[in-house]
């Protein structure tokens, strides 16, 4: 029995020699890695007002055929109006970080004193929480109002988001939101929201009448075939002769 016991244990202290490292080395991973997927204001490369990055897609979610759209339209108008629009994407804030608190510091630190924040504005998104926020300069606040900066980042590039994480969608439709309100036109405000369920729910698809009647289909055929089997062999019983007879 003694021998026995001394193999299980010697077995189990083997099996925790073989585990150990794995694990540590899990947790090693685990420690380091998650950190690295945070941004924070550090790692953003720094840049001055005039800079010609007008966009900055660290999560990596705008093609660059639309990304070249966006800047091409932000480079215009600053070209034209003086005002400068910037658009930053991050995967994962530190923790601790909100999308606004993050805005702010960048903000500071790219345009450090008010002269350099004047014509800009800064608008982030964190794809995680598709969390989203806006800051402008003092110069741009009589054009892009508080109000309508905030239904920018709240709906202009929010409710795409909501339908399916159209990120290329959702900043196209803010660039030409900002540049419109920028250059002194009427603000095309958010996008409409429709409600599906009522216009749907007035008639039938094409597709559904379609689906309705192979069901149909289907069923009769089931049922056919099902039922003439039986129809068939009851019909040839009662034809059969009688054994009496």
């Amino acid at each position: 029995m003694k021998q026995l016991l001394k193999q299980v244990f010697n077995s189990q202290k083997h099996l925790i020699r073989l585990i150990l490292p794995l694990v540590t080395v899990i947790l090693a991973v685990s420690l380091f890695t998650t950190p690295a997927l945070a941004t924070g204001v550090d790692q953003i490369p720094n840049l001055t007002a005039g800079n010609k990055t007008w966009v900055l897609d660290q999560a990596d979610v705008i093609s660059r055929l639309n990304e070249g759209k966006i800047s091409s339209t932000f480079e215009d108008l600053a070209k034209q109006t003086d005002q400068e629009v910037r658009i930053v994407t991050v995967r994962r804030l530190d923790y601790g970080e909100t999308p606004e608190s993050f805005t702010k510091e960048l903000f500071k630190k790219w345009f450090p004193t008010k002269e350099a924040q004047a014509n800009q504005t800064l608008l982030v998104i964190d794809t995680v929480t598709n969390g989203t926020a806006i800051i402008t300069g003092d110069q741009v606040k009589p054009l892009l109002t508080d109000s309508i900066a905030e239904s920018v980042a709240t709906e202009t590039v929010s409710v795409p988001l909501r339908n399916g994480n159209k990120y290329n969608q959702a900043f196209l439709d803010a660039s030409d939101r900002l540049v419109a309100v920028l250059s002194g036109k009427a603000d095309p405000g958010p996008p409409q929201i429709t409600d599906n369920v009522q216009v749907e729910g007035t008639y039938k698809k094409a597709e559904e009448t379609n689906q309705g009647n192979a069901t149909a289909w289907v069923v009769g055929l089931l049922i056919a075939a099902t039922v003439i089997p039986m129809a068939t062999y009851y019909i040839y019983q009662i034809n059969q002769p009688s054994s009496n007879g």
